[in-house]
């Protein structure tokens, strides 16, 4: 029994070993299959990894290539540009040599002839030399006493026959100048009737009912504030029936308040902010106006190749007075009255017509300098390249200048006959638009002033200040500071008010 047990053990041994060493085989080649099919991958991945660093180093190796030819193109290309700069340099080099050579010969031929030239004058010297003195051993007088003698003798000639001349002139002058000159004043009158336009500092606007005063005005004065702010025009609403009066001493303002008051009148549409565009609006079409009105004149006048700021300028004389005389029909007189003169003096009477319609153009300019106007309207006409007669004449018509010209003195004396004309001027008008023009100039002078308006025939004035330019103390002061001012250099009857007024606004769009 221990025999079999032993013999079982043995056997039971011997089938342990045998299945352990047939386990370890299996595992052995498993574990070698293992690693050979790593070493596969490994290869395939290592292919693959090379094959990936050939295409990157040929595509980067592609690339370089590129930007090496690219630059070799340029390069080229730049010695292309600079052998052909060679080329040219050296064919305008070549050029200069020639044109050098050419030069150098035609000098030497130049000094030649000159030579010969000196030497030709040199002989001609001696040839008359020698018959100056031939003429002088058979005249017996030198060369300097002939020349003497010859000239005394023409001048006592010439002084004869200027003096009897300047007798007979004197006398025919003597016998006819007077009629001559009458007839000549009476004529130009009597050819040229123009209206005498009586500027007023008022004008009346017609209305169909007094509802529309109401309107006018707005809630609280709003309507008719921003009226006279925009304009500077004051507007008066009283119980006359059916009227409204513009007051105001700019006939230019006069008329854009006129206009915008009828536009807004017709729409009906009557609040600040539309009043504000129709003022706009009106002043532009105002401003066309003027310079329709400038074209217009001066094809009446056939007057042509006039600078357009000169007939701007022109145009604006229609709302200008000269002594309570309207300017642009004081100078169409004067301009008619000078071709009618120039004429029957037998001078240019397009020139004359045409510095006669310019005489007073310094009365109209937008900044109006400290210059008496026949100066300032000498330099704008020199400005805009009129012609120096014509611009002496302008200077000159008020003894500014010297006149230089015969057009200076036909200007002077017809602007004396437009202006000298029974009920043509009015001495008060111009004085008070002066009078407004410094009041408002006055204001203008100080920092942060936008506007101003002198309203009330003067008694009022409106300064309008920026918000972002000044304060509410400033503006206190600024109204001090006028009213001294006013009160020490200007002269005028009663008192001014000064008003100064200081607006901020807020505007924002709803979209």
């Amino acid at each position: 029994m221990i025999e079999i047990i032993i013999i079982a053990g043995i056997i039971g041994l011997v089938v342990g070993g045998i299945g352990v060493w047939l386990s370890g085989k299996m595992l052995k080649s498993k574990y070698e299959r293992i690693i050979e099919d790593a070493h596969k991958t490994a290869e395939t991945i290592k292919k693959d990894k090379l094959l990936e660093v050939k295409e990157k180093f040929i595509t980067l190796k592609a690339d370089l290539e590129k930007q090496v030819n690219i630059r070799n193109s340029r390069i080229q290309s730049q010695e292309a540009k600079l052998k052909q700069r060679e080329m040219v340099l050296n064919q305008r080099q070549d050029e200069l040599h020639k044109r050098k050579a050419e030069v150098d010969t035609i000098r030497e031929n130049m000094e030649s002839q000159l030579e010969i030239i000196e030497k030709k004058k040199q002989e001609l010297d001696k040839i008359h030399k020698m018959e100056i003195e031939r003429l002088e051993a058979l005249s017996g007088t030198s060369a300097e006493e002939a020349k003497e003698r010859l000239a005394q003798s023409l001048k006592e000639e010439a002084q004869t026959s200027a003096a009897a001349y300047v007798n007979e002139v004197m006398e025919e002058a003597k016998m006819t100048a007077n009629k001559e000159a009458k007839r000549i004043i009476i004529q130009t009158i009597q050819r040229v009737a123009t209206e005498t336009a009586v500027e007023s500092a008022i004008t009346v606007f017609h209305i169909d009912s007094d509802e529309i005063k109401g309107r006018i005005i707005g809630r609280e004065g709003r309507n008719i504030r921003t009226l006279e702010a925009a304009t500077g025009i004051e507007i008066i609403v009283d119980d006359t029936p059916e009227a409204i009066v513009l007051s105001g001493f700019d006939p230019v303002r006069r008329e854009i308040a006129r206009l915008a008051l009828h536009q807004l009148v017709q729409d009906g549409r009557i609040h600040p902010a539309r009043i504000e565009e129709i003022v706009n609006k009106v002043r532009k079409q105002v401003e066309d106006e003027i310079i329709e009105t400038g074209k217009r004149t001066t094809i009446d006048l056939g007057i042509h190749g006039l600078h357009p700021e000169l007939i701007r300028m022109i145009g604006r004389m229609k709302y200008r007075s000269s002594y309570g005389q309207n300017l642009l029909q004081h100078s169409r007189e004067t301009a008619n009255l000078c071709a009618i003169m120039a004429a029957e003096l037998g001078l240019n009477p397009k020139k004359a017509k045409r510095a006669g319609l310019l005489h007073d153009i310094g009365k109209v300019p937008d900044d109006e300098p400290e210059l008496p106007h026949a100066i300032l309207g000498m330099k704008l006409a020199e400005k805009y390249k009129e012609k120096t007669d014509i611009v002496n004449a302008i200077g000159a018509h008020h003894d500014e200048t010297e006149m230089t010209s015969l057009l200076a003195p036909i200007v002077q004396v017809c602007d004396a006959i437009s202006g000298a004309r029974p009920g043509a001027r009015r001495e008060i008008v111009e004085a008070y638009i002066k009078r407004l023009n410094d009041l408002e100039q006055l204001a203008s002078s100080y920092p942060g002033v936008v506007k101003t308006y002198a309203i009330q025939a003067g008694r009022e004035l409106r300064v309008i200040v920026g918000a972002e330019r000044i304060t509410d103390i400033e503006t206190e002061n600024l109204s001090n500071e006028l009213a001294k001012k006013i009160q020490d250099e200007m002269t005028y009857p009663g008192q001014v008010k000064i008003t100064v007024i200081r607006e901020t606004r807020a505007v924002a769009f709803a979209k």
